[in-house]
């Protein structure tokens, strides 16, 4: 893993990147030649380098959106030649697009043909040999855990349906608290200290899982342990890393004050605000007509004397309540019966509700809030005050999450499927007070092009 302006990446995909970016600008280059292969070429040598750069940038920023170098994808969510296909769909319609607002870039339809054939070749090859070696043992980092209670047991599965998992668990160490819950063939016995077991076990890195604070560390066997290059990390930032998230049941506010997040300096916010403006001015352009068709058939469904719109008094940053705007998906009467959540198959959605919600449709009026500043284009989702009193007063650190404005999408929205209580709350918390703590450019962007695989796969929609 390496870190980019506070946000984590794992550099195993990060090669993948650029070896299947590689893999792109050769396949324009080499659908060229087989193109041209009895006659000459009436291209120069530079104008299909221009067009081998537009392809392979175009394909990789379609790859990134669909999900395809997502770290935390598992086996049941994988898909990948449906995935690939999608992705050099979207990647081809872009490409089709620039060709023909800038002709002087366009290539002959043979060799664009040709080339994509290549590039899903090359891809589907670069698959194949990424999954089979990228896992073996040698290649993950090998990790020690001291504890044995609660909190050691849930680093068992942290990864366990990941494609790649880019660390393996080698053994838990018992530091007396007492209630072991860790299968006895994983314990690893310590009778000559740490530094024996790092050196015995070529350990990476060790991490601290007690449930118990209270108990004494062995600080100077970690020190030397540190000295002979294993990583010493405490539980907090090992999930922060791994898995994208603030671990709430063991975050205390001393964490957060040395941190080295949570920073809301004014350049920061100018330049987000600047980002805020010309993403929803670009998504404005680009959806106009979808919003005008939802309009229509809001109309059509409901009739002309029901609102097409639906207002609704959300929590903003530092607490301060706006009125949000969405395209109405329930019937006019939804909350008849007081504030509630919206279910799996709801029978207040209406028919063309159920569509712009599983297409994230109904939420493109929000561009409007966001011109306005009461939102930002990527944020914690903003939630109604109806239900922030009381998480305030049940779940600590939740006022944390209004530090920022809320947003039209977000990081939570990329990890987490949709919220339909507290629990799922709570869990989304965590999530968005990641974002809070590390939220940059970078990260904006990141989340700005993953929420088109959220889009087209209807994840957490409801």
């Amino acid at each position: 893993m390496i870190r980019i302006f506070k946000h984590y990446i794992s550099s195993a995909y990060l090669g993948l990147i650029v070896c299947e970016w590689v893999i792109f600008f050769l396949a324009m280059y080499l659908g060229s030649d087989v193109r041209f292969i009895e006659v000459s070429s009436w291209y120069t040598h530079q104008d299909i380098i221009e067009a081998s750069f537009i392809f392979s940038a175009v394909l990789s920023l379609s790859s990134i959106g669909i999900g395809l170098y997502r770290r935390s994808l598992d086996w049941d969510d994988y898909h990948l030649a449906l995935r690939v296909c999608v992705s050099f769909a979207i990647g081809s319609v872009i490409i089709i697009s620039i060709y023909y607002l800038f002709p002087r870039y366009s290539v002959a339809r043979s060799v664009f043909v040709y080339a994509i054939g290549f590039a899903f070749i090359g891809i589907m090859l670069s698959r194949y040999f990424f999954y089979h070696y990228a896992n073996t043992d040698n290649l993950m980092r090998r990790v020690l855990v001291l504890g044995t209670g609660k909190k050691a047991k849930q680093l068992c599965n942290i990864n366990h349906t990941y494609i790649l998992k880019g660390f393996i668990i080698h053994g838990f160490v018992d530091m007396g608290e007492g209630g072991c819950l860790i299968d006895k063939e994983r314990l690893i016995e310590n009778t000559q200290g740490l530094t024996h077991l790092v050196i015995k076990h070529n350990i990476d890195e060790i991490v601290i899982a007690l449930d118990d604070r209270r108990l004494t560390m062995p600080l100077e066997e970690l020190l030397d342990c540190k000295v002979l290059g294993a990583k010493v990390m405490d539980l907090l930032s090992f999930y922060e890393r791994e898995q994208g998230l603030i671990l709430l049941d063991s975050l205390t506010l001393s964490w957060v004050v040395f941190s080295d997040g949570f920073d809301f300096s004014g350049l920061k916010s100018v330049i987000k605000r600047g980002v805020d403006l010309v993403a929803s001015l670009v998504l404005f352009l680009v959806a106009w007509p979808f919003m005008l068709l939802t309009a229509l058939a809001i109309l059509l469904e409901s009739g002309l004397k029901q609102p097409i719109l639906y207002k609704q008094i959300r929590v903003g940053e530092n607490g301060k309540l706006f009125s949000v705007m969405k395209f109405r998906s329930m019937r006019t009467d939804a909350e008849k019966n007081g504030v509630q959540w919206a279910e799996l198959n709801d029978d207040r959605v209406t028919r063309v509700g159920r569509f712009i919600r599983k297409c994230r449709i109904d939420e493109l009026p929000q561009i409007f809030n966001v011109l306005k500043g009461d939102m930002s284009f990527v944020g914690p989702r903003p939630e109604r005050p109806e239900y922030v009193g009381g998480f305030q007063k049940r779940i600590p650190f939740y006022a944390e999450r209004h530090r920022v404005k809320p947003g039209i999408t977000g990081w939570a929205q990329l990890c987490y499927p949709y919220g339909a209580g507290e629990q799922d709350t709570i869990n989304k918390l965590e999530y968005d007070l990641y974002y809070v703590k590390n939220h940059s450019l970078f990260l904006d962007v990141s989340i700005i092009i993953g929420t088109v695989e959220v889009i087209l796969w209807g994840r957490g929609a409801r």
